[in-house]
């Protein structure tokens, strides 16, 4: 048995549990996205990591492979699944440690804004190539001085003639150095207040003039994941390029999709917890301190039994709303609770694990060492662990 199955034995032993949504179809992809990523990808992410940048090849790849836009319906070219199809290949690639590969914005988010908000002729245009690698999509939101306040946006999008000539700025844009495709969210009405002025522009990068991509920005975990800066000086995209047929709906298409989009983080943080907690068992059942291997140990047991519990909780919540995402019941307080419960025990758990690798947990070439910094951006990510509570906390009030 190879050090691959062998984690992924431990962790079948470990919980005990199967996930009500997952079908002898689906157990397929499971295996077939594992083997994937662990041949294909796992052999250059430290590559991809030391460049501060994926190959663009890889996009193709994984298209070629049928794991981009799997949840699209077949007649844009996408793989005719459901929401649970991307979550089981999202969850292999987390499980894989693979940092480097945002397939979640691109299959999970920007081919569903096109899918739920785009015209026809929209989705038949850039949905098939989207579903090949052809074209990478990005979603452009962040700004220098505006982050999760989406109603600070400035960038402008003003109608002249034909066109948008859009001039601003983003940030933190993730696919943002390879994107073909950036989802812009720009302010159509500058007369507008708050979010009410917003619109969706989907701007086609290639040859594009007053178009630049700044630097990849240096990360401290997550290093070889595409994260860009990106810059419209009077940037004239066609008026069809409108996503949808009206004007200043940005704000609400963005916020009906958010709930499945924070599952997609509540996921990759317990895809994590559970590879982490595989890593640590592996290693202290292994690793011998004065005469006994660390397994041996109260300590060691009772903070893995702590560890275990949670994940296994964080799974159970995790597979409740999906079947409630899969139903379309999932609300919006719910999305909040399971991204940021999920990602702070991440964190907790991860924390956990290091320091049961004691000083190897500290050296780079240990995959929890890597994980250690990967994870932490799950609470700031898709909205701050803090903006998720006040969600909560007003549907109680």
């Amino acid at each position: 048995m190879d050090a691959t199955a062998h984690i992924y034995e431990t962790l079948s032993n470990m919980q005990h549990y199967k996930s009500p949504w997952l079908t002898p179809e689906l157990e397929m992809l499971q295996e077939a996205s594992r083997r994937f990523f662990e041949e294909k990808f796992v052999p250059r992410e430290q590559d991809w990591t030391h460049n501060m940048l994926m190959e663009r090849s890889a996009w193709n790849e994984a298209g070629a492979m049928g794991f981009l836009c799997a949840s699209i319906p077949e007649e844009y070219g996408g793989g005719g699944g459901t929401l649970a199809h991307d979550i089981v290949i999202f969850s292999e690639q987390s499980r894989a440690l693979i940092g480097s590969f945002s397939n979640t914005v691109h299959s999970g988010i920007v081919a569903h804004y096109l899918l739920h908000y785009g015209t026809e002729e929209q989705k038949r245009r850039w949905l098939p190539k989207m579903a090949l690698g052809e074209l990478v999509g990005a979603i452009a939101m962040s700004e220098p001085d505006a982050g999760s306040d989406l109603q600070a946006i400035k960038t402008q999008a003003l109608r002249q003639g034909e066109h948008y000539v859009i001039n601003g700025s983003k940030t933190f844009i993730t696919n943002g150095f390879h994107a073909d495709l950036v989802f812009l969210v720009a302010r159509t009405d500058p007369e507008a207040k708050g979010a009410r002025g917003l619109s969706i522009i989907v701007v086609e990068t290639d040859g594009l003039q007053g178009y630049r991509k700044g630097r990849v920005l240096e990360k401290l975990g997550n290093k070889g994941s595409d994260t860009a800066e990106l810059f419209f000086d009077d940037v004239k995209v066609p008026l069809g390029n409108l996503l949808g047929t009206e004007e200043n709906k940005g704000f609400l298409q963005l916020m009906a999709q958010l709930p499945a989009e924070r599952l997609y983080i509540a996921m990759n943080a317990v895809a994590q917890m559970e590879r982490a907690l595989m890593l640590t068992v592996d290693y202290v059942k292994n690793r011998k301190v004065f005469g006994q291997h660390l397994s041996e140990l109260q300590n060691t047991r009772f903070k893995l039994a702590e560890c275990a519990t949670k994940a296994t909780i964080a799974r159970v919540f995790l597979d409740h709303c999906l079947v409630k995402c899969l139903n379309d019941e999932l609300d919006g307080p719910q999305a909040a609770m399971a991204k940021w419960w999920s990602t702070q025990q991440c964190n907790e758990i991860v924390n956990e694990c290091l320091q049961l690798h004691g000083g190897n947990g500290y050296i780079m070439d240990y995959p929890i060492a890597r994980m250690y910094a990967n994870v932490r951006v799950g609470p700031i990510y898709g909205g701050s662990n803090e903006i998720m509570k006040e969600i909560i906390a007003r549907d109680l009030f």
